[in-house]
């Protein structure tokens, strides 16, 4: 076989590889230095990025110990291939200094959030927030103390850790989405369910879901199934169902 030719099927090859393998969303890793504190963190963009085009956005935690492993673990289980699919940039930080998102790392915010609005641009400056287990734990604490920066919460599985009125207040505009697992050893399913009905008794949007057949690390609303959590962002991007 000639140079020449040895060329031509190799670029051939190439492109046949990159149709059949069309590029993913993009995934950085990154820092911020807030206080004295270091935020490591990663920001899924939407395939063909354009930094001057406003995207939606979640601001996502992990779950257990929110370690940068359990942040790639999030990512990759709940919302990557979505985030590609429907234009939204994605941020999960890691807990600062191994302090929970709901035991100390919430000190972060809001300068944190100030930060990434600096950096990207994103629909009215309002993200949703989202979580598994501690990162729904996490998502509804930190709603509360920073609430103009939301505009909806979805926990799976996940309830508002400190319910007093004025947290309560604090939430009380935006979208929230409970999910738990029908085998959930947690035991959340009775206060989730609690917490629901109070919400909805004070004319919050809140719903209650619990999920047939699952314990509590959510099968139905990762991989091929997280097209449910993006259901819910592009429905809060024009206001909470009934």
């Amino acid at each position: 076989m000639t140079l020449n030719r040895w060329i031509v099927q190799s670029l051939i090859a190439a492109l046949l590889f990159v149709a059949a393998h069309p590029a993913k969303a993009d995934v950085l890793e990154k820092t911020k230095q807030i206080g004295a504190l270091t935020v490591h963190y990663k920001v899924v963009l939407p395939k063909n990025y354009d930094a001057g085009k406003a995207y939606p956005a979640v601001l996502a935690f992990g779950g257990g110990p929110q370690t940068m492993n359990v942040v790639d673990s999030v990512i990759s289980r709940n919302f990557r291939d979505e985030a590609e699919k429907r234009g939204y940039i994605v941020v999960v930080p890691a807990a600062p200094n191994d302090q929970l998102f709901f035991e100390g790392g919430e000190r972060i915010f809001p300068e944190f959030l100030k930060q990434i609005l600096a950096d990207y641009k994103i629909q009215d400056n309002k993200f949703h927030i989202a979580g598994p287990s501690n990162g729904g734990i996490t998502a509804f604490h930190v709603a509360s103390l920073n609430p103009q920066y939301f505009l909806s919460i979805t926990a799976f599985p996940g309830y508002l850790w400190e319910p007093t009125p004025a947290h309560i207040q604090a939430i009380s505009k935006m979208c929230i989405h409970m999910f738990v697992g029908e085998l959930d050893p947690m035991g959340w399913q009775s206060l989730m369910q609690r917490q629901t009905s109070e919400f909805r008794a004070k004319g919050m949007h809140a719903d209650y879901t619990v999920e047939k057949g699952q314990p509590h690390r959510l099968e139905t609303l990762a991989g091929a199934n997280a097209g449910r959590l993006f259901d819910l962002f592009d429905q809060a991007q024009h206001g909470c169902g009934q």
